[in-house]
């Protein structure tokens, strides 16, 4: 049976979120992030007319467009929609996957004796469209990349369908930063050997492309030649990471026990961001020395900071425990997942947090998830040693 794969994705997510609220900032450049020293977490089509990109340093988005309106983001506005549009679609399809708060794809595949698939996207858009007022674009193709790609090139407010026979033609002239895979590192060592489009990639044998960009260059020549097997995940909201520690000796030491605290915050954030992950919803739980439990959560941004998450982590322990009564166990979760980079969730980022985090991840991937951590959250009694 032919895949029918479909990707959508809310044109200018968070800034479409904004104009519904206030009409006024239709048609003006305007840019979502988080003051002078934050960067653009994303930015309206007028501003991208000047070169602003999303994760660009705000400083720098406002030399390139002076007049642009900054918003530093309402994240609460910006979840509640994308809950609204995913139960739309999760209702009319038999499989969806939530790839990010503002992205999706959906298998249709053996619909089409039913109903042509074409239309039954269609359909849902205007569905979209008519219940929350958001632009959202598509296409459809037979899998996962070629769909992803053919959005992009349907944006703002398109649509597509790539059929079989059309998927080397319509892939071969564009530039191979088209390829999701491809970052502005393997972008230039590709153009530095005059690999700047999918024909001339599709066409390199797959040798010499492991031998220049590593295990990764085979999958990057199927996706140049328009192969994809990667299957779509069926959405779950439900998804969460936790992890929990019970005391031999049960404890009043607050200073210890959030300290504890800090270092799960920075071990499961690491998680997340291994496992492209944020998270909108931060739990702490205790139990007593009696074996009473107690929990308690709030929502937050979509994040997987690590300094964000303990901060919340904290403040959630300070008012949950009041008892000053022993503790036998401590405990943290992180759950309402959506798939996703951290640049999602740069409302009060810094490039010089990026830029740690970056550094961090780089050294527990290479080292080890103790590598390297915060001072208030590390375990010195029992740190690895080098």
């Amino acid at each position: 049976m032919d895949r029918a794969i479909v990707h959508m994705d809310l044109d200018a997510f968070f800034v479409s979120c904004e104009r519904l609220n206030n009409s006024k900032l239709h048609g003006i450049p305007l840019i979502i992030g988080g003051g002078d020293r934050g960067v653009v977490a994303s930015c309206s089509y007028e501003a991208r007319q000047f070169g602003v990109r999303s994760a660009m340093p705000i400083r720098m988005a406002l030399r390139l467009c002076p007049e642009a309106k900054i918003i530093k983001g309402d994240y609460e506005l910006y979840s509640n929609l994308s809950h609204t549009v995913t139960d739309i679609i999760q209702g009319k399809v038999p499989v969806m996957e939530k790839a990010s708060i503002d992205e999706f794809y959906l298998d249709l595949s053996g619909m089409d004796k039913f109903f042509g698939c074409y239309q039954w996207t269609q359909e849902i858009v205007s569905t979209i469209k008519k219940e929350t007022g958001l632009p959202i674009s598509f296409a459809l193709s037979a899998n996962k990349t070629v769909s992803k790609i053919g959005t992009g090139e349907a944006k703002p407010a398109g649509k597509m369908e790539i059929r079989q026979t059309e998927i080397r033609p319509f892939l071969n002239p564009l530039s191979i930063r088209k390829i999701p895979m491809v970052g502005d590192k393997t972008f230039q060592l590709l153009s530095r050997v005059g690999i700047r489009t999918i024909r001339t990639l599709s066409e390199m044998p797959v040798l010499v492309l492991q031998q220049m960009i590593g295990i990764s260059g085979k999958e990057l020549w199927k996706k140049a030649n328009g192969i994809d097997e990667n299957p779509v995940i069926p959405y779950s909201e439900r998804k969460s990471i936790s992890t929990e520690k019970t005391f031999s000796t049960d404890t009043i030491d607050v200073p210890e026990l959030k300290r504890i605290l800090t270092g799960m915050s920075e071990k499961l954030a690491y998680q997340l961001r291994q496992e492209k992950w944020l998270t909108s919803t931060v739990v702490v739980k205790i139990r007593y020395a009696n074996f009473d439990t107690e929990t308690k959560q709030i929502r937050v941004a979509y994040t997987s900071a690590d300094h964000t998450l303990s901060r919340v982590a904290i403040e959630l322990f300070n008012r949950l425990y009041t008892r000053r009564m022993r503790i036998r166990l401590i405990g943290l979760r992180f759950t309402d997942l959506v798939h996703g980079n951290h640049q999602m969730n740069l409302f009060e980022d810094t490039e010089e947090q990026m830029n740690l985090y970056q550094t961090m991840d780089y050294l527990k991937n290479r080292f080890g998830a103790d590598a390297v951590g915060r001072a208030s959250g590390f375990d010195f009694e029992h740190k690895t040693t080098f």
